[in-house]
């Protein structure tokens, strides 16, 4: 069964001084789609984001990166959707996970924003029913929330920043397959990806709310 997919969102900060936190993981994502499919970003002051054009599995899919600031994401998202015309049901968000650790990824339409302010505000501004894509950014040291916000807002080892940059890399790769083969072929590939070393998956907890 095949899954329209119409724009992919990234979520993340604009600036120099957030580019390489984990909090940009979503950014990252539509950024390396783009340079991979020779794609470049320009500014839509409309859509309060920069957006994009590629081609998967020979159809026109959008790309945008919100440069409102991740807790205002959904005015940009909103914005394209509106201007755009499209069904929540075709926009895929991406974005990053703590509750995830670097590594995996997970693939799903609909539920809750757990604590992901950005997510939140998308919710807000075009309802709950838009896949999602969470790459795992890794939970720091049980502590208070703060330690949270900073752990993403600061960069990630060289060695986790690599394993989410493989992640990013596997996820675009099954992005034919998502529109090909459909959704739950794309997300069973995705799920039963063997990252290297063993963590859990974990699914639950509070993302902080960066």
């Amino acid at each position: 069964m095949q899954q329209q997919l119409d724009l992919i969102v990234g979520l993340g900060n604009p600036g120099r001084e957030y580019q390489l936190t984990r909090h940009n993981a979503g950014f990252w994502f539509v950024d390396l789609l783009a340079r991979a499919e020779g794609a470049e970003f320009r500014q839509d002051k409309k859509l309060l984001g920069a957006t994009a054009e590629v081609s998967i599995a020979g159809r026109r899919v959008r790309l945008l990166k919100p440069l409102t600031y991740m807790n205002l994401s959904g005015q940009s998202v909103g914005a394209a959707v509106n201007y755009y015309k499209l069904e929540p049901e075709h926009v895929l968000v991406v974005y990053d996970e703590i509750d995830l650790p670097a590594g995996r990824a997970k693939l799903k339409l609909g539920g809750g924003h757990a604590g992901h302010n950005g997510v939140r505000s998308v919710a807000e501004h075009i309802g709950s029913q838009f896949w999602r894509l969470r790459i795992g950014v890794g939970r720091p040291a049980p502590g208070r929330r703060d330690e949270v916000v900073n752990h993403v807002l600061r960069r990630a080892s060289a060695d986790e920043e690599q394993l989410v940059i493989d992640t990013i890399a596997d996820a675009i790769g099954l992005l034919p397959v998502f529109i090909e083969q459909g959704a739950e072929r794309a997300r069973t590939q995705l799920h039963s990806r063997k990252p290297p070393g063993n963590g859990d998956s974990g699914e639950s907890g509070d993302n902080g709310g960066a």
